[in-house]
């Protein structure tokens, strides 16, 4: 019996194996023939292993193209852009027995970091400045521009790497130094002062156009010469005024509504300008006396060079709202108001924006400036010619002194002023502009300011 049911338990056990084999069997035929699911499940698997390989092989010549980007560095500091997209085109130089200024043109913005090295750290001042212009690379054939003027030696450029341009100042004995940028164009300008004496005997009298502008240069047409009246007045610590008419060249200035340059008219008055200061005695430079270009920073650089004791530029206002009318005087320090911001933009040719980054810098910039004299020379200035116009034009508005961030003045070692002497874009105005008359009066207003300011300082 027990034998029996040993033997019923194994047949059992041998049919439910049989069954579950044929049964597994079928499975597996069935997975086989539906479109391959089982293998393409195993296909899927290697899919995703081989794309995870893939794509982490893409991450890492992602990683390794950024970190190579990073290391040429792009013109704003190295965003992951292409490498050296600023050009290093030029570096000029204006130079005096204490001061020099250095003009380094790029072709567009390029982010820079300056450092100063001391042969020694008890020095006070450094031996070496060197400025690294990131993301930038350097003009064929610009290397070395030699100055020798007692406290800077050379100023050199070279591709220090692949996409930064390094330029280093090789320093003598200097007094202190400013850095600044400049737009439209672009550039960075260095101001470096001097310890010695200035030597009056070495001064350049006469002041070239850029090699640039050369071309531009009209011969003045010959005039009839007539006798000076004897002046009257003593220039006494006055001896030597630059007077600079705007813009120029291809840069017009501010258009009025039937077709005038600013350009063109205040060229006139400059010219005017220094015709009565020289009758009074007065040397005067112009920064320019035909239609050529000169960059903003040269026009100073002109002044401080030649020693100038004042600096006068000349300019007519516009405005959006043609009915805004009258004259106005600046001087150099932060724009107290919109609207004054708003006019330094317009003479900067530049941006509202950019004139905000160039106040930022003007509380180191100016701390050797003569804001104090620059704003009494633009009292005087603006009290006389507002005198002088509203004796003719009783409609002319007085709108006062004003101060604001204009690149012409930055940099200026001696009082200096801007003087809008009308707005352009009003029709009004614009026809006085014009006038011969006008412009006659305007160049008498500024002159008795001038007057005025030399009296005041004896």
């Amino acid at each position: 019996m027990k034998f029996c049911r040993i033997r019923l338990l194994v047949t059992v056990s041998l049919f439910l194996m049989l069954f579950f084999l044929s049964t597994f069997a079928a499975a597996e035929g069935e997975g086989g023939s539906a479109d391959g699911k089982g293998t393409v499940s195993v296909k899927k698997k290697k899919h995703v292993k081989k794309s995870a390989a893939a794509s982490a092989k893409k991450a890492k010549g992602a990683k390794k193209s950024a970190a190579s980007a990073e290391k040429k560095g792009t013109e704003d500091g190295g965003d992951g852009g292409s490498a050296a997209k600023a050009v290093v085109k030029e570096i000029r130089y204006w130079s005096n027995p204490d001061y020099t200024r250095i003009s380094i043109a790029v072709d567009q913005e390029a982010r820079y970091e300056a450092h100063q090295i001391k042969q020694n750290p008890a020095d006070p001042y450094p031996s070496r400045i060197y400025i690294d212009l990131e993301g930038a690379r350097l003009a064929p054939g610009l290397k070395e521009v030699p100055i020798g003027d007692g406290f800077l030696r050379t100023v050199r450029a070279a591709q220090y790497r692949p996409d930064v341009v390094r330029v280093v100042l090789d320093l003598e004995k200097i007094k202190d130094y400013k850095i600044f940028p400049l737009s439209d164009p672009n550039r960075i300008i260095i101001d470096v002062k001097g310890e010695r004496p200035l030597e009056f005997s070495r001064l350049t009298e006469q002041i070239q156009p850029p090699p640039a502008a050369a071309a531009e240069v009209k011969k003045p047409e010959p005039r009839e010469e007539k006798p000076r009246p004897v002046a009257k007045l003593k220039p006494g610590k006055i001896r030597r005024i630059v007077v600079d008419p705007g813009h120029g060249g291809h840069d017009s200035g501010a258009l009025g509504a039937n077709g005038i340059k600013e350009k063109d008219v205040v060229l006139a008055i400059g010219l005017k300008l220094a015709e009565k200061l020289r009758d009074l005695g007065i040397d005067v430079v112009m920064t320019r006396s035909t239609d050529v270009f000169i960059p903003l920073e040269e026009r100073t650089a002109i002044a401080n060079k030649v020693n100038a004791d004042l600096f006068v530029s000349v300019h007519a206002n516009a405005s959006l709202n043609r009915s805004a009318s009258g004259i106005e005087t600046y001087y150099l320090n932060l724009a107290k108001t919109e609207k004054a911001a708003q006019v330094a933009a317009r003479e900067n040719n530049t941006s509202l924006e950019k004139v905000s980054l160039l106040q930022a810098i003007l509380f180191d910039l100016m701390a050797n400036y003569k804001i104090n004299d620059s704003a009494h020379l633009a009292e005087e200035v603006q009290k006389a010619l507002y005198k002088k116009i509203h004796g003719s034009y009783p409609t002319a508005k007085n709108l006062g002194v004003k101060q604001g961030p204009f690149y012409v003045l930055v940099g200026a070692t001696m009082p200096s002023i801007l003087v809008e002497s009308a707005f352009v874009s009003n029709e009004a105005e614009e026809a006085r502009l014009k006038s011969p008359e006008y412009q006659e009066r305007t160049a008498d207003g500024i002159l008795e300011g001038i007057k005025g300011y030399i009296s005041s300082l004896k």
